[in-house]
């Protein structure tokens, strides 16, 4: 396995304007009126990471009329439920508890400070996930995480090869406030079929659940990752490929934890495993796809 590096001490100036999603030059301007912490080794350009963490918060809450700091935000990472992120937290050593209720959830409890990030798949305005991370507000940066293929699991033989089979057919639906619910009701829009043509069961409050559903019989289908369904054995018919992000509070960014995680993002452990589960593109990892 490839050995994680270690969270840095300095940024660089192409780290720093990364981050904050500038021009180089604008990082010089920053640093030459004094206005973002650095210091200068031979000649070079550094930036304390502790400092820049410290200087992104007071700029976060910089409208407060107070001017007390916000107290920090609990190391628990929210949202939607992925197994890659869930095993790459894991494997990353973060740390990092998890509260993976739902894409909806997630972005309120991350817009209360509960959580240093959340997982989003979150289809509006024909794009994935941004207009909802700008929702949120705040110092936030969107990540890209991962393209997965999601669709129709059941189980094999049961002649179910669109959405149109669905009519008449018990389905296992996912809960209100979830980007896998929002984005099926999306699509049966776009096939003109009314909710009302299928039989659902009662909601599962996760992806794992609902492909349970399907091996114990409670229900004939479901709306879910193809992951999943090469992991318990079912039939995948492929419906739609979507984005998986996440939204990462800036400062916590610099932090042990979500440095481990985005280090560990950058290993060839993590793509082959990736690789192993299928439904999964992950070459774009760790691209910054909105900064607030």
């Amino acid at each position: 396995m490839t050995a994680l590096a270690p969270d840095p001490e300095f940024l660089t100036v192409r780290e720093l304007a990364e981050l904050l999603r500038i021009k180089e030059r604008k990082v010089y301007d920053l640093a030459a009126s004094g206005e973002v912490p650095c210091t200068k080794v031979t000649g070079k350009l550094l930036f304390p990471a502790r400092d820049v963490r410290a200087w992104i918060a007071a700029g976060a809450i910089g409208g407060s009329d107070s001017g007390a700091a916000q107290s920090p935000r609990p190391s628990v990472f929210l949202g939607s439920h992925d197994p890659l992120l869930d095993w790459a937290l894991r494997q990353a050593r973060t740390g990092l508890a998890t509260y993976f209720e739902s894409s909806g959830d997630g972005l309120t409890r991350f817009a209360a400070r509960e959580g240093v990030a959340t997982g989003l798949h979150v289809f509006e305005d024909g794009a994935w996930n941004v207009a909802a991370a700008q929702r949120a507000g705040g110092a936030a940066v969107l990540l890209a995480f991962a393209t997965r293929r999601r669709g129709l699991v059941t189980l094999p033989g049961a002649d179910i090869a669109g959405l149109a089979d669905l009519r008449g057919r018990r389905f296992a639906p996912r809960q209100p406030g979830s980007g896998t619910e929002s984005v099926f009701a999306h699509l049966l829009t776009e096939a003109e079929i009314p909710a009302d043509a299928i039989d659902t069961a009662d909601p599962t409050r996760s992806e794992g659940d609902a492909v349970t559903a399907i091996q114990q019989g409670t229900a004939e289908a479901t709306f879910g990752l193809e992951a999943l369904a090469v992991a318990h054995g079912l039939a995948f018919v492929p419906l739609i490929e979507e984005r998986f992000d996440l939204l990462v509070d800036r400062a916590a960014y610099f932090d042990p934890p979500l440095q481990a995680l985005f280090n560990f993002c950058r290993t060839g452990a993590f793509r082959e495993h990736a690789a192993r589960l299928g439904g999964y593109d992950v070459s774009d990892a760790g691209t910054v796809r909105w900064n607030g």
